[in-house]
């Protein structure tokens, strides 16, 4: 594997440690900006940097600081120029075009860090962009926290190998990257999951004034593999069906509501997303959330009963406490013997279509029952709790301790 490797030096470059918020949701923050914090209060040698895409963004990060932390933390906006950001609205509903605009916008004063951590591979493109055009200038370390702990091919991306350093959630996620060739095993640092950090102290909520159990209906926003274009209103209309018995938290993927059309390279396919019947929200045992935090900050996920969804890795949130899981395979051509696509389908029963999913949702307590072992075993697996201490303090310590050790990063 071409990698790019630090280079000792006598007298270290006390250059900052940026933590990249770029993307155009608030549901990565979580993952990373307690570490932030954790590592702006620890860190004397070194500026501990929240970059950030945008306002809503940066109120995301601060609202999971304390104030000791908010003050110690920089903070550098990414923000584009006015009418830059204007022009390119339009295409940003297809594709992330703002999102690398700003990494580009502000290279420059990007390029003058020791390390950029961030939880998505789209900052990469700079170090590439680095590597065409050699400099004396150093190019920065860059560091991997993923944005969950899933177990899609989107997970071990060819383009992961460009990161100098994981920080990842548990054995699992290091196996898949050591096995995918992305990363030595060296290069992995196992610190938890840290966005259950934010979980310490919180109980679950009630959305309904009733007894009836809560089922959580989440689908994913690939058009490929999301239920939601082909079964969504199907599973909604039952449970509007059966206001009496059942409720329903329909909180799909913040990125789903965020645009109408839905591309899916991978798989290129394009497909536009159905509404929603307004009948739903005026139903006492319907709540519909397609913007609002609650989407990301595990509100929903700690305290349904039930959770219902296609591929997204927030079914591990759901299981950090056991309970019964169903899924809907829409695009899998498995045979129904063979082993499920995806190693977090064995959680719970999948269905293929709402139809054959309905019948069993009923039976939710003997499926909770039935897949508790297997659901301990998985999350052991994913997210590693042998140390007692926060994901992010653990997350922290490891970053300092690489950094340390770096002067410069040369090209590869």
């Amino acid at each position: 594997m071409t990698q790019a490797q630090p280079q000792q030096c006598d007298t270290p470059v006390a250059a900052d440690i940026v933590f990249l918020f770029n993307h155009d949701s608030g549901h990565q923050v979580a993952h990373l900006a307690g570490i932030a914090g954790v590592l702006a209060l620890q860190e004397t040698a070194r500026k501990v940097v929240v970059a950030f895409g945008s306002e809503a963004t940066r109120a995301e990060v601060a609202k999971l600081l304390s104030a000791e932390q908010i003050a110690a933390v920089h903070w550098r906006s990414l923000a584009l120029p006015k009418m830059l950001k204007l022009l390119t609205q339009g295409l940003n509903k297809l594709v992330p075009i703002q999102r690398l605009l700003r990494l580009y916008y502000h290279r420059a004063e990007l390029r003058k860090s020791a390390a950029i951590v961030s939880t998505e591979r789209t900052c990469l493109t700079l170090k590439r962009h680095w590597s065409r055009y050699p400099s004396k200038d150093r190019i920065p370390a860059f560091v991997f926290v993923p944005h969950g702990s899933g177990d899609r091919n989107v997970t071990v991306h060819p383009a992961l190998k460009d990161f100098d350093q994981m920080l990842v959630s548990g054995q699992k996620v290091q196996d898949q990257f050591v096995e995918a060739g992305l990363a030595e095993p060296e290069q992995c640092r196992i610190i938890g999951y840290a966005k259950f950090d934010i979980l310490r102290g919180r109980t679950p909520e009630t959305f309904f004034a009733n007894d009836n159990p809560t089922f959580l209906y989440n689908p994913h926003f690939d058009p490929h593999m999301s239920s939601w274009f082909d079964y969504g209103a199907d599973i909604l209309e039952y449970f509007y069906q059966n206001a009496d018995r059942f409720n329903l938290i329909f909180a799909p993927h913040v990125m789903l509501f965020f645009k109408k059309v839905h591309i899916s390279p991978e798989y290129r396919v394009t497909r536009k997303r159905p509404d929603i019947d307004p009948k739903y929200y005026g139903a006492p045992n319907i709540r519909i959330d397609v913007d609002s935090a609650r989407l990301f900050d595990m509100s929903y996920t700690l305290s349904a009963d039930v959770y219902i969804g296609d591929v997204s890795s927030q079914v591990y949130e759901f299981l950090h406490r056991p309970r019964a899981c169903f899924f809907i395979d829409t695009h899998s051509k498995a045979a129904p013997d063979d082993p499920a696509e995806y190693d977090f389908w064995n959680n719970g029963p999948v269905a293929t279509s709402a139809q054959e999913l309905i019948p069993m949702l009923a039976g939710y307590a003997a499926v909770a029952a039935q897949y508790r072992a297997a659901q301990e075993q998985r999350m052991a697996y994913t997210a590693d709790q042998s140390d007692p201490r926060p994901a992010s303090e653990r997350g922290a310590e490891a970053i300092r301790h690489f950094v340390e050790g770096l002067n410069t990063i040369t090209p590869a």
